[in-house]
């Protein structure tokens, strides 16, 4: 039987739907005002994987997934400027033309990864009217409370706050930079809905003047609206569970005054070079930064599957390296098992497929059903096995039915001209002189002559375009 790691109990248990054979999942899905990084992406695959383990156990999935087009502020708090709305203005476009282009690279993105998409997607700003029906309720039921710049949900009247982080309100706050703002009861209190400024861009009518909804109410209505007042499974990264997830907890017991998820898991956090991404640092990468440099996007989904979803991953160019080499190795391995005549024996058969059924029922241990597939290719050369092993693919997603010999043969590297060698010399003499605006005019020529270049901890990494 399936067992998961519940955050809300910190324990593993056996999974028990609401109903028989039917998992209703919600999963926060992105705020779409710039390109997916890995970071975000390892949460997705994290999502791709629970839900290819409940269709692998025989249930049916009825999955949702919200996209943020509109209220996720800058700060992930109260202040701020909407991150959509930022983004239109920095790249002179509409709030809509901002969110429509970055949701299609997303999709993009997931479909490059093998991510099966969640059977109903969802905007946020087709949702308004819904979250002002949600607000008007809180106010109603004494939840919430209106100020000069919003309606902001009163922490202290849901008494069950902390259940989900384990954080006590003021201990929780204390470790937290709040803007403030002397009409609010508590520091913490959390908008719902802010009254729009003279020029911000987004705005709907209300019954509280014009504005915008907060970014946890929009979740709040839409995973009740398709799931209903109690379902059976939240999904996220663990970032959201102090104040995110805490929040629509608080949100929607307020209205209906029982449980609202059963079971809450939690994707853990992608380092790299054992530190947070950052742009200052320049080691936010996406995936098409990735495949520049040589990489399959399953690469990086081969390496997301060798660390266990509740545990940090580290992200350097060396483990994408030996990655792709594995995965590389996994492919020739399993061709030569689907070109064999050989039969393997039942006895056999059923021994590696309980072991890799015990692994992922035990919270969903990837990394140890992928050294089951790698023990098991070990085995006398069969048929049987190859067909196994496909059906062990069905939750690690790495197109494995599409191996061929010729697909997983070695490319010679790349050969880099002495020309190119040469620029990326100048280019990085003249970083370390700080001439960045030199290195920037390196680095276009180097582009324009049909090379990608990308710079790494370990190093200049080079490619050229179309390998």
């Amino acid at each position: 039987m399936l067992k998961i790691y519940n955050t809300l109990t910190r324990t593993k248990s056996s999974f028990v739907p609401i109903v028989p054979g039917l998992v209703c999942m919600y999963s926060c899905g992105p705020t779409v005002y710039n390109y997916a990084h890995i970071g975000n992406l390892r949460t997705y695959v994290f999502m791709d994987l629970v839900r290819r383990v409940f269709k692998f156990e025989g249930y049916k999935l009825k999955g949702v997934m919200n996209i943020t087009d509109v209220g996720h502020l800058m700060a992930d708090s109260d202040d701020g400027e909407d991150k959509i709305v930022t983004a239109a203005k920095k790249q002179n476009k509409s709030p809509l033309e901002i969110a429509e282009f970055y949701t299609d690279a997303f999709f993009v993105d997931l479909d490059k990864l093998n991510i099966e998409k969640p059977e109903i997607i969802v905007k946020a700003t087709d949702h308004v009217s819904e979250m002002i029906d949600y607000v008007s309720q809180l106010i109603e039921q004494g939840f919430a409370y209106e100020t000069s710049d919003g309606i902001y949900f009163d922490r202290a009247k849901f008494s069950n706050y902390g259940a989900l982080s384990g954080a006590i309100l003021d201990e929780q706050i204390a470790g937290i930079r709040v803007e403030i703002n002397n009409e609010k009861k508590h520091p913490a209190d959390f908008a719902l809905w802010k009254k729009a400024e003279p020029l911000h861009i987004m705005r709907w009518d209300s019954p509280w003047g014009e504005g915008y909804p907060g970014w946890h109410i929009e979740c709040s209505v839409m995973s009740q609206k398709y799931l209903g007042q109690t379902f059976d499974l939240h999904t996220g990264g663990v970032d959201h569970i102090p104040i995110h997830h805490e929040n629509e907890i608080a949100q929607n017991e307020a209205i209906s005054k029982k449980k609202s998820v059963n079971y809450w898991m939690h994707g853990e956090f992608m380092l790299v070079d054992g530190g947070k991404m950052s742009k200052s640092l320049g080691n936010v990468y996406t995936i098409t930064d990735l495949e520049k440099i040589g990489y399959d996007a399953l690469d990086f989904r081969y390496f997301c599957l060798n660390a266990h979803y509740r545990s940090k991953l580290n992200f350097t160019f060396s483990g994408m390296d030996a990655a792709k080499k594995t995965r590389r190795n996994l492919g020739i391995q399993l061709a030569k098992h689907k070109d064999s005549n050989e039969r393997s024996s039942t006895e056999i058969l059923n021994h590696y497929r309980n072991l890799f059924k015990k692994a992922i029922e035990d919270d969903i241990n990837v990394p140890l059903a992928l050294g089951i597939l790698f023990t098991m290719l070990k085995e006398s050369k069969s048929y049987d096995i190859y067909k196994l092993a496909l059906e062990f693919d069905s939750i690690f997603g790495l197109s494995l039915d599409k191996t061929t010999t010729d697909l997983v043969e070695d490319r010679e590297e790349a050969i880099i001209p002495d020309d190119i060698k040469e620029l990326i010399e100048k280019r990085t003499i003249a970083k370390a002189n700080k001439d960045y605006a030199l290195a920037d005019d390196i680095r276009k020529q180097i582009q324009e002559r049909g090379y990608q270049i990308l710079d790494t901890k370990e190093g200049v990494k080079v490619s050229k375009v179309g390998d």
